[in-house]
């Protein structure tokens, strides 16, 4: 068979989740549509995350014969059946996970969104690509339950869970389950000197949609409130889509939190090179909103900030109000068992931004896949895959200054520099006579192993 008569093949990111299409190619990064995987150069990078080509492995979705692919029939009918409370990543890895072990088990999914199936990691990119909500798009919810024999409740809210009766309520009834699996992320932290009337939260893909209209019409003053790694990153894709970017902070250094100063100097450096202002060492006291539509930032400092958009960007915070009426063990997000991801009510599982473990939640893409396949197993009973937490590899899609730390940095940990040049700064982090952690910033090539 000639190369071009093969089938086109997916290969996903094992790191952050995102799919290269061989069909579609990845323009990005130089790659024409319909180049083949084997033929990408070895140190071809992810254009999200920066690992290489061989931190990608085939994926291949999964499809269920024509007579199961349909939405499921009635769970109470059929005396078993999940159901999945969220639509994001982690709420469609789980499904996809239990797909791949059970093809009849009754799944039924419900989300307070419309369900579409995004990578959310793209929201902090995609405006200075030129990228409109569709394109972010990978596959309508509607298209992906019926591929996945899914009853999808869409748009729809959960008001309560009973754990002993095995029984979800919600806007659309109440719906009975075997297991139930929670998936439903956590929301932005929101201070309470901002309006959430007067501001925008970027997370998700309804969220970015509203924003990107705004910023459609033309040039616009962007003030991002809080610079962490999703302010940082919106702050680049801000300004190199032609926006006036005002980035603030409590800390003096953009990421000074997770940074050493030497690190965190240098994304500044490299920020203000493409025009962000950085005002650090300040809190926003209040938002004034003007005649003329725009805002007025107020400093702690005396100082005034003008926007015609505002952005908070100042954390996650996962909601504890279903967790809670349930009884469900709660430390900074539902408390899970560390190996099989089932909360402290039986047969409830729980996965994503909303959980917490050993008492830090765990708010990164790269261990859903991991977390999916253990709660599938234990869901199907096909299987004993155990979640091992691990601290995934830190990230930071900022081109001007990419940054890559692996390791677990400690705060009483002594930051070494290992080189410091124009094109790098390697660092290393000791604690306790070892080497823990190191970082590398100014540099978009293969991570440096810990």
């Amino acid at each position: 068979m000639s190369a071009s008569a093969k089938p086109w093949r997916q290969f996903i990111c094992r790191a952050c989740g995102l799919i290269y299409d061989e069909e579609k190619g990845d323009a990005d990064s130089g790659l024409a549509a319909g180049t083949r995987f084997e033929d990408i150069p070895d140190d071809w990078e992810c254009p999200l995350c920066g690992v290489v080509k061989a931190d990608f492995e085939l994926y291949v979705a999964v499809m269920l014969p024509a007579a199961t692919s349909r939405p499921t029939a009635n769970i109470s009918a059929r005396g078993r059946g999940v159901v999945v409370i969220g639509a994001g990543v982690a709420g469609w890895s789980a499904v996809e996970a239990i797909r791949r072990r059970d093809a009849d088990v009754p799944i039924t999914m419900v989300t307070s969104c419309p369900g579409d199936r995004y990578h959310k990691p793209e929201l902090s990119i995609a405006l200075s690509r030129g990228l409109q909500p569709a394109a972010l798009v990978r596959e309508a919810a509607a298209s992906a339950a019926r591929r996945l024999g899914v009853r999808l409740f869409a748009e729809t809210y959960v008001t309560g869970l009973s754990p002993t009766s095995h029984r979800l309520r919600t806007t659309r009834g109440t719906l009975p389950y075997t297991h139930l699996i929670i998936a439903m992320g956590a929301l932005p932290a929101m201070p309470a000197a901002l309006p959430p009337a007067l501001c925008w939260r970027v997370n998700d893909l309804t969220g970015w949609s509203r924003l990107q209209t705004r910023l459609s019409t033309g040039p616009r003053r962007v003030a991002i409130v809080g610079a962490g790694m999703i302010g940082c990153e919106l702050a680049e894709d801000f300004a190199r889509a032609g926006h006036a970017v005002t980035l603030t902070d409590v800390l003096p250094l953009p990421l000074a939190g997770m940074l050493p100063e030497a690190a965190a100097r240098r994304l500044g450096a490299g920020l203000a090179a493409i025009g962000v202002t950085f005002a650090g060492a300040r809190t926003v006291a209040g938002i004034e909103p003007m005649a003329d539509g725009s805002k007025r930032l107020a400093m702690s400092d005396g100082s005034s900030v003008a926007a015609d958009e505002v952005v908070v960007a100042t954390g996650l915070v996962t909601d504890s109000r279903l967790a809670r009426g349930a009884g469900l063990a709660f430390d900074k997000g539902i408390v899970v068992d560390p190996h099989t991801l089932e909360t402290s009510a039986r047969d409830v599982y729980a996965l994503g931004d909303c959980i917490s473990v050993a008492g830090a939640p765990c708010r990164f893409i790269e261990p859903i896949a991991q977390q999916a396949a253990a709660i599938a197993d234990a869901v199907t009973g096909r299987g004993d895959s155990r979640y091992v937490h691990r601290q995934p590899v830190i990230r930071l899609k900022t081109r001007t200054v990419p940054i890559v730390v692996h390791g677990t940095p400690v705060r009483d940990g002594e930051w070494r520099v290992v080189d410091d040049t124009a094109e790098l700064l390697h660092m290393q982090q000791w604690h306790g006579g070892q080497a823990i952690a190191t970082l590398q910033a100014g540099i978009a090539r293969q991570a440096i192993a810990a």
